[in-house]
């Protein structure tokens, strides 16, 4: 399908998109051309002395066929040349506003809790999806923006933009809407934050890879445009209504995932993270397996039919899929190469797996360079990669089993090996019992998927008969989310290795490359394994061991500290739900945490326990303390006594003035009136102070039951007065915004302030500076 010179020059293009991530990527690839070329010309001069006939001599059969294609010097001096335009490509096809861009609109400063209503007209891009919070979400084509003048909602002069935007509004307000409709949409307009702690999601990031710079809090919406326009949506709608009318929740929305993929598809947010974390994710990704089925069931019906007419119906039948998925990377990923099949078939030539699947990436990432970096593209890839070089050799590895069930352990091994790194470098997080439960739900994601896209062809004649064909479903569909509930529950379903860098992440490749390639490797591939779990575990023992740091997390009004002890995890506060789910665990996880040995709650803002609940689901925590005068809390507090018992964690009520050691830590609450929580660290004297107001403060000076601390953090209404009071070394409270006037006269004292809401999470160790997270990212970005 490919020759070995196209292989060369698709390599160099690829590597030449991912060496955008290191300075001066594109001069090194072309670096790595220039030398390639050099020693293959001395290779190939070597060869050609060898293959006189008074040199040809036994040795020579020995050598593998991949060293025997001659390739020229151009063709690495070409595939670096390519390397190098591929970096500047990417950076032009990065997708930046342009000058009528909504986003150009937005106010400095404006929040989504600022107050400035907009009336935003356009079309509907997609099919509402249900928030985590609730809400409903869509993406809108932005054509004209006008500002609301007074509360009784009159305008202002419309102003004709572009763009994109990220629209969210009562769940309610979003029902009933399709694409192609035109709506005007009435709201707030902000621009997206980037990563605020370690580990946190990038909602940055993730709108600038779909072109969107800006996002709107909708809270009213106005149909304009009552006509239905035809779309693949409509299709796809019926196919999922016709699944779940019977099926019901969740098993028919799970269907419907395993065949169109769950992004095109509205899966409720638990099942997602269900086989998630327990790493069946790629069961819910329309890709590879259903290209094949489709085309293998397309050809097996049209076995005595003309190489064309196979041709022409497979090229339909891959059309129709791609259309109704939603044109997702995976899904164009296994519908290239099944194109490549079919004109195998119609030429009658043998089709390579691997030149297809190179093929197919290098004429995706030509179409659209960004997707280099998008996470389930690079799955995608590396899984197909997988399953083309590696299974072959398992399966014969695995030859003394019955070839059923060596295939069917072999292909979800092959493609762990080559898709975990990735997951290691993003997540940090291993299933446990990953390889173990794709073998098991193995034969119920093919009787699902297969009598999913039955139900769905028949769904497109005949919804009653759909909905007949997706009940049979219903007992495979039960037992496979009864199977991931299950491996859910064991202990230790996931371990936390934390993210690897980039270095191991290359050099861990580079082990399984050389294994792939290299016969010496090939015999020794358990040497090659020890080397990589060294790679993973032993920085992180040495980490774990050596490590002290102090975090204080970005997370609203609460103040939530991590002190991470040479092993010891000391976790302070934990904030509403939310804040437990998508701050404090990826933050775990990433530094490769499985157990809190210390926690302490302070009712600082009211009934924030919930968080720890949160917490108690996914940690063990061994010592739990908590100050909580409010009663009502009382509920909260007997399910987390209920979840402490069954890592044996005890709980003890925190009294006031009563020291509680944390290895390196003494923290001890020194008021039983106000929230004030004072830490002894090393030798700092850190305090916590909340919502109180200046009389108070000065009352506490006076009395000197405020003792002067090295660093303080308080609530922004709070942090002029205690920092006059206290004169504390170190300053950091919860607010973005603040005060300019008040913030110069601060500046002019000796102490640093520090802005989570605007500089990140904090972070400290004993022989550095305190650290904010924003300007540290920047500094690194900067220097890519």
């Amino acid at each position: 399908m490919i020759q070995t010179s196209g292989v060369i020059i698709c390599l160099g293009y690829i590597f030449g998109l991912l060496f955008t991530a290191v300075p001066w990527g594109g001069v090194w690839i072309l670096v790595l051309g220039i030398v390639g070329a050099i020693l293959f010309r001395r290779r190939t001069t070597s060869r050609q002395l060898a293959q006189k006939p008074e040199n040809v001599g036994s040795k020579n059969k020995a050598v593998p066929n991949i060293w025997q294609t001659t390739l020229h010097p151009r063709i690495w001096l070409a595939a670096g040349l390519v390397g190098l335009l591929a970096t500047l490509y990417l950076q032009w096809r990065v997708p930046q506003p342009g000058a009528k861009d909504i986003s150009q609109f937005v106010p400095p400063g404006n929040s989504s809790n600022q107050e400035q209503l907009v009336i935003v007209r356009g079309e509907v891009a997609s099919n509402p999806r249900l928030t985590r919070s609730q809400r409903g979400q869509f993406w809108l084509e932005a054509t004209q923006l006008d500002e609301v003048k007074n509360e009784k909602g009159s305008a202002g002069v419309p102003k004709g933009v572009t763009g994109k935007l990220y629209v969210t509004v009562p769940i309610l307000q979003a029902t009933g809407l399709y694409p192609s409709q035109q709506i005007a949409v009435t709201g707030i307009l902000y621009k997206p934050k980037a990563a605020s702690n370690p580990g946190g999601f990038d909602f940055q990031k993730f709108l600038k890879q779909e072109g969107t710079f800006a996002g709107l809090i909708g809270r009213q919406i106005n149909v304009l445009d009552q006509e239905r326009k035809w779309g693949w949506w409509q299709i796809r709608e019926r196919i999922v209504r016709s699944q779940v009318r019977w099926l019901g929740v969740p098993e028919g929305p799970l269907v419907s995932a395993m065949v169109l993929g769950s992004k095109a598809v509205d899966l409720p947010y638990d099942i997602r993270d269900l086989f998630v974390q327990a790493g069946l994710a790629h069961a819910l990704a329309a890709s590879g397996f259903q290209t094949s089925l489709i085309l293998s069931v397309i050809l097996q019906l049209t076995r005595r039919a003309k190489k064309a007419t196979q041709f022409t119906l497979g090229f339909l039948g891959l059309i129709i899929f791609l259309s109704l998925t939603g044109f997702q990377p995976a899904v164009l990923r296994a519908v290239i190469m099944g194109f490549a099949a079919l004109v195998g078939l119609l030429l009658k030539r043998k089709v390579k797996q691997f030149g297809s699947l190179l093929l197919a990436a290098t004429l995706l990432l030509v179409f659209n360079p960004l997707w280099i970096w998008d996470l389930g593209f690079q799955l995608s890839f590396l899984a197909t990669l997988g399953l083309v070089v590696t299974v072959p050799p398992l399966v014969n590895r695995l030859a003394w089993l019955p070839p059923a069930i060596a295939a069917l352990i072999a292909v979800p091994l092959a493609a762990t090996i080559w898709t975990l790194p990735v997951q290691l470098f993003v997540f940090g997080v291993v299933p446990s019992y990953s390889l173990l439960l794709n073998v098991l739900s193995t034969p119920l994601i093919s009787i699902i998927s297969i009598g999913g896209i039955i139900s769905a062809i028949a769904a497109l004649i005949w919804t009653e008969a759909g909905s007949f064909l997706a009940e049979v479903l219903h007992y495979p569909t039960d037992w496979l989310i009864k199977l991931v509930e299950f491996f859910s529950k064991l202990p230790g379903n996931s371990v936390a290795v934390g993210s690897i860098s980039s270095w191991q992440l290359l050099v861990i490749y580079l082990l399984i490359i050389l294994v792939w390639l290299v016969p010496w490797w090939q015999r020794r591939w358990w040497f090659a394994n020890v080397i990589a779990i060294g790679l993973v575990f032993i920085p992180l023992w040495h980490s774990t061991n050596t490590l002290f740091r102090i975090t204080v997390l970005e997370s609203g009004t609460q103040p939530i500290v991590i002190v991470q002890d040479r092993g010891t995890v000391t976790v302070i506060n934990s904030g509403d739900e939310g804040t437990g789910r998508f701050t404090i665990l990826p933050f775990l996880q990433q530094q490769g945490v499985n157990q809190i040995n210390w926690a302490i709650a302070t009712d600082f803002q009211g009934n924030e326990s919930s968080a720890w609940l949160e917490l108690l689901q996914r940690l063990p925590i061994r010592n739990f303390y908590e100050y909580s005068p409010k009663p009502e809390n009382s509920i909260v507090i007997q399910a987390i006594q209920q979840e402490l018992q069954k890592y044996q964690g005890s709980y003890q009520a925190l009294a006031v003035g009563q020291p509680v050691k944390t290895g390196s830590i003494v923290a001890k609450l020194i008021n039983d009136q106000l929230p004030i929580l004072q830490l002894q660290i090393l030798d700092q004297n850190w305090l916590l102070v909340g919502n109180i107001k200046s009389k108070e403060v000065q009352q506490l000076v006076k009395s000197g039951s405020l003792p002067r601390p090295q660093v303080l953090w308080c609530a922004p209404q709070s942090l002029k007065d205690l920092v006059i009071a206290l004169q504390p070394q170190v300053a950091i409270a919860s607010s973005a915004n603040f005060d300019p006037k008040a913030l110069s006269e601060l500046n002019k004292s000796q102490t640093k302030i520090f802005f989570t809401g605007r500089d990140g999470a904090i972070q400290w160790t004993p022989n550095g500076q305190f650290e904010a997270f924003i300007e540290a990212t920047e500094n690194k970005s900067s220097m890519l």
